[in-house]
């Protein structure tokens, strides 16, 4: 079943064959024609924004072109070296290892087998897995580097209890990031024609894992719901990391075919939507069904065009990670959530599967650019009735609007409020600088722990990378006066010569909340961190569930 959903207006189903792409192609050109738009956004005037000189405080643009691959953006006050220094409140570096799989963005996961706990840490054609039983000693069992094009997909990994065995779900998708358009999309006809026909898999694969370093295909299923066998397949393929539990579902955002591409945003052509996929016989799975915001495909200009975002070729515009369930459906939960870049926040009622309705919605501030809507964390739902919600920087210096940490109340399912921003990281006073956007490189909030962390994340503490100010632990007690608790900034890396190297400082970060341990993954290294405000910090599996 295909749904969408459009705020204010009834929910439409079609059951029926998608439009198919090569009707609409004229609207495809059109969209990418690379005529300047009455919407598009301007590079801001100068004396707009930058350091106040009397309180220190960076004012940022209040929006900005996408900038990602065109360099830095200095001001007047920005630093002309890299700052090689560390600061550190209430936390303790418990281990420094100068591992780096990937400068800024990496993915990692833990598995507890035989009595052991593994940490997957990896990017693509890069993989590392470490023994992390005694942290303190962490120990490399596998290296390997994936050649010939292949790589290591983006994977949630859950034990399947009804068929007592380890299931992993990897990833595959059209190049993006660094692959994929360096922000040409509409001035690169033929590099938008390349990724569009691109004979590459496009979907998801599962496999049975038989040790840590051992696993074996057992399915495949292209998100290209059409052509599923094809060897040109359309639409995105899976992004980032699916979503599963070990149960009959996963969740994958993905663009199904070549209609699904109303994006503003220059590095990429499509708008993926939601889907959900049966894997209760992992080794056949069966999607079950797709949802997404009216306005994401070819033939819903009248959607799109009503859009906050429309015209301005900046705005990720459609999902960026899978639904977001904060109990399992055949555990009894019925919503999942999820933020769809600029096109808002959505509670979605899955209690039928097959035809998900949004019940409830909210838009996030218009915040261009960057993307808007990146993530949502939903570990305190049934807790408290709350979802952290953020988007991250694209562009160097601070030259976009600065990306908050929205806390949105769920309790109402039917009616979802912003409640809450948290604070902005301020430098401490010891900095050579009363603002992080002076430091150079990006600032603000990527993604916190993910959802299949070990144990239950604490209802009153969040977590999150900072990029050039590291790691940052905020007090959500009181939500509405959140306060900053903890911090760990590492130093800067390399040369202003090699963006790569220094843009994006602390990207990813990994929780054990049953351990109470921080992994940082920084340019500079991986960090092991504890601190007060998490708790007293374990660092054996003893008592561990599962081990």
């Amino acid at each position: 079943m295909i749904t969408m959903t459009q705020r204010g207006r009834k929910a439409a189903t079609n059951p029926g064959t998608p439009l198919l792409a090569s009707l609409l192609a004229p609207v495809l050109a059109l969209t990418l024609a690379g005529t300047a738009l009455a919407g598009e956004a301007q590079h801001p005037d100068p004396a707009s924004y930058g350091l106040d000189p009397e309180t220190g405080v960076f004012k940022h643009p209040a929006e900005a072109p996408y900038w990602a691959y065109s360099g830095p953006r200095p001001f007047d006050g920005s630093l002309e070296e890299l700052e090689d220094a560390t600061y550190i409140k209430n936390m303790t570096v418990e281990g420094h290892w100068p591992i780096v799989v990937k400068p800024g963005h990496s993915w990692q996961h833990t598995v507890d087998m035989d009595g052991h706990r593994y940490m997957i840490h990896y990017y693509r054609h890069i993989l590392k897995i470490y023994d992390i039983t005694n942290p303190k000693e962490m120990e490399i069992v596998l290296e390997k580097t994936y050649e010939d094009g292949n790589w290591f997909g983006a994977a949630a990994i859950a034990y399947n209890e009804k068929l007592e065995k380890w299931i992993m779900i990897q990833s595959f998708e059209v190049p993006r990031s660094i692959g994929g358009l360096k922000g040409k999309k509409y001035d690169a006809p033929e590099a938008v024609k390349a990724i569009k026909e691109a004979e590459a898999f496009r979907g998801v694969r599962i496999y049975e894992m038989d040790s840590i370093t051992e696993w074996r295909q057992i399915a495949e299923i292209s998100t290209n719901t059409l052509n599923p066998h094809g060897t040109r397949q359309e639409g995105s393929g899976a992004l980032d990391v699916p979503n599963y539990d070990g149960g009959k579902y996963a969740f994958v955002a993905a663009a199904p075919d070549n209609t699904f591409t109303n994006i503003e945003y220059p590095n990429y052509i499509y708008s993926p939507a939601q889907m959900i996929l049966d894997v209760e016989d992992p080794y056949n799975p069966k999607w079950v069904s797709t949802w997404w915001v009216p306005g994401q495909r070819l033939g819903e200009e009248e959607y799109y065009k009503e859009w906050r975002q429309y015209g301005n070729r900046v705005s990720w515009t459609g999902a960026r990670l899978p639904i977001s369930t904060p109990v399992p459906l055949d555990e009894g939960g019925r919503y999942g959530y999820t933020v769809m870049g600029g096109l808002g926040f959505h509670v979605l009622d899955l209690q039928d599967p097959a035809n998900p309705k949004a019940v409830g919605s909210v838009d996030l501030p218009v915040n261009v650019g960057g993307v808007e809507g990146d993530n949502i964390d939903v570990t305190r739902v049934q807790s408290r009735g709350i979802v952290l919600a953020n988007g991250y920087p694209m562009n160097e210096d601070c030259y976009e609007p600065y990306k908050d940490i929205f806390v949105i109340d769920v309790k109402t399912p039917e009616a979802p409020e912003i409640i809450s921003v948290l604070p902005r990281p301020t430098p401490p006073a010891e900095a050579p600088y009363t603002d992080f956007c002076q430091r150079r490189g990006k600032f603000g909030p990527k993604r916190p722990s993910p959802f299949f962390a070990p144990g239950q994340a604490d209802d009153n503490l969040a977590i999150y990378p900072f990029n050039n100010a590291g790691v940052q632990v905020f007090d959500i007690s009181d939500p509405k006066n959140a306060e900053i608790v903890a911090y760990f900034t590492p130093p800067m890396t390399d040369d202003l010569d090699d963006p790569r190297s220094y843009i994006t400082p602390v990207e990813s970060i990994f929780v054990e909340w049953d351990r109470n341990l921080i992994w940082a993954m920084a340019n500079s290294g991986m960090y092991l961190l504890t601190s007060d405000a998490l708790g007293t910090p374990q660092f054996d599996l003893a008592g561990i569930a599962g081990n």
